[in-house]
């Protein structure tokens, strides 16, 4: 059950945990880490996004607390370094052992001599707090400094203001308190720069989002990418031609590498929308993305979405050759259908090239039952067409391997593979940032 408390709560009685300021050193956290802590308290890397950047998680008095072990360790698959500041409310919810446990690093519960609130000597890339609680959410509006996750907060908005840091704050709390007084104050810390990640919505709780939902946004608000900001359409995924208003007629193709592509872009921070086919795969909730069902919607969809000035188009979807001259209307009874007459679709790409011919645009080629030169002949003369990148494999590689490989093929360069999903996801961002950073130069 979700039950969103003020942290007005009584206050608890602690335990001394406080730690020296010098193990805090970078240098002295990996040789306790290494001494002291298991290894079943690493974790498995998945990115290097927030590589060799510190970010302070303040957790407070909700019972959404729970869940700050699980967020700190979703921040470190990324990279991070995780220090934990807790209130006593929100230790009602969760324990200090916990929070070490999940960080590896001494947790903060109260100030001291140390100053650990204005961690001058090592300081954060990042605050996020969450969850943020109705309390705290407007006594950082009013600037009230009570405490250790107000206090650090106070000193975290100045080191913002000097472009020093970020600030995130995931609001948590019952639906009723969604009042316009909390109102107010998110508008005020929006207009500071302070950025607000949306909450989950439901059963009416503005719940804490999934913990990969804010370590993302973490990535994203830190992110040094050439990328930043810069809107960027991505698709994927099969688009279905109806036969009737039951049968459809579909390749085997997920949208997984699609949605893959879309994510290494949001992680550095690019402004990307995923356009998904319906199919096996449904691309997570995080991800901006929009469901098609059908070819004609996918065609419409793309157009439409390409008037909003997009700076590249990356095209991996798996777009239907063919379509049924007519569909039938209803179902067609079982055993009537004996053929089906087929038509050409509209080359999406051609016709995107055609409207939009300012737009960078990334397009896929598979094929089967030919050789590696012939596939790289057939990419290198989709490039005449005016695309910047074509994507080229084929399906006996990917049936030896096991693992999808592809060539990315440029005019400039030589043909470079790529094997996997998530590294040809990386090498197209790279090949993006080395583009965008020659057109600044």
């Amino acid at each position: 059950m979700n039950k969103w408390d003020f942290e007005s709560s009584p206050e608890l009685a602690l335990d001394d945990y406080d730690y020296p300021k010098e193990l805090l050193k970078d240098e002295d956290i990996a040789s306790r880490s290494a001494s002291v802590y298991p290894t079943d308290r690493e974790v498995t890397l998945e990115s290097t996004h927030l590589q060799s950047k510190r970010i302070a998680l303040l957790v407070t008095g909700s019972i959404a607390a729970m869940k700050a072990p699980l967020i700190a360790r979703t921040l470190r698959r990324q990279g991070a370094e995780v220090v934990a500041f807790v209130s006593p409310e929100a230790l009602r919810y969760t324990t200090v052992d916990a929070l070490e446990w999940s960080t590896t690093n001494p947790v903060i519960t109260k100030l001291t001599a140390n100053a650990e609130h204005l961690s001058d000597d090592y300081p954060f890339a990042a605050y996020v707090v969450a969850p943020a609680t109705y309390n705290t959410i407007n006594k950082m509006a009013l600037g009230i400094a009570d405490g250790i996750i107000t206090s650090s907060l106070g000193s975290a908005i100045g080191r913002m203001e000097r472009g020093k840091t970020q600030i995130l704050i995931a609001p948590t709390m019952h639906g009723s308190l969604h009042n316009s007084i909390l109102t107010e104050s998110l508008r005020k810390l929006d207009r500071l720069g302070i950025k607000i990640i949306p909450p989950k919505v439901a059963n009416g709780k503005n719940n804490l989002p999934e913990e990969k939902a804010i370590a993302f946004a973490v990535c994203r608000a830190v992110s040094q990418s050439s990328l930043k900001d810069l809107p960027i359409l991505v698709t994927g995924g099969p688009t279905p031609v109806p036969i009737d208003h039951i049968r459809r007629l579909t390749n085997r193709f997920t949208g997984r590498l699609g949605a893959c592509i879309a994510e290494e872009l949001y992680l550095r921070g690019a402004k990307v929308k995923l356009i998904h086919g319906q199919g096996s795969f449904s691309p997570p909730e995080y991800l901006p993305h929009k469901i098609v069902t059908t070819y004609d919607e996918y065609l419409a969809e793309v157009m439409t979405e390409l008037q909003n000035n997009y700076r590249y188009g990356i095209f991996s979807a798996a777009v239907a050759d063919y379509q049924p001259a007519q569909v039938f209307p209803g179902k067609i009874p079982s055993g009537e259908l004996s053929k089906i007459d087929l038509i050409p679709t509209t080359k999406v790409i051609s016709g995107v090239r055609a409207k939009f011919p300012s737009l960078g645009m990334i397009t896929f080629k598979y094929q089967e039952n030919i050789s590696h030169e012939e596939l790289i002949d057939i990419a290198k003369s989709r490039l005449q067409e005016g695309y910047q990148m074509v994507v080229a494999n084929r399906g006996e590689e990917h049936q030896a391997t096991g693992a999808q490989v592809a060539y990315l093929v440029t005019k400039d360069e030589a043909p470079q593979k790529v094997v996997g999903k998530p590294e040809i996801a990386k090498a197209i961002a790279n090949y993006l940032e080395v583009t965008c950073d020659q057109h600044k130069t």
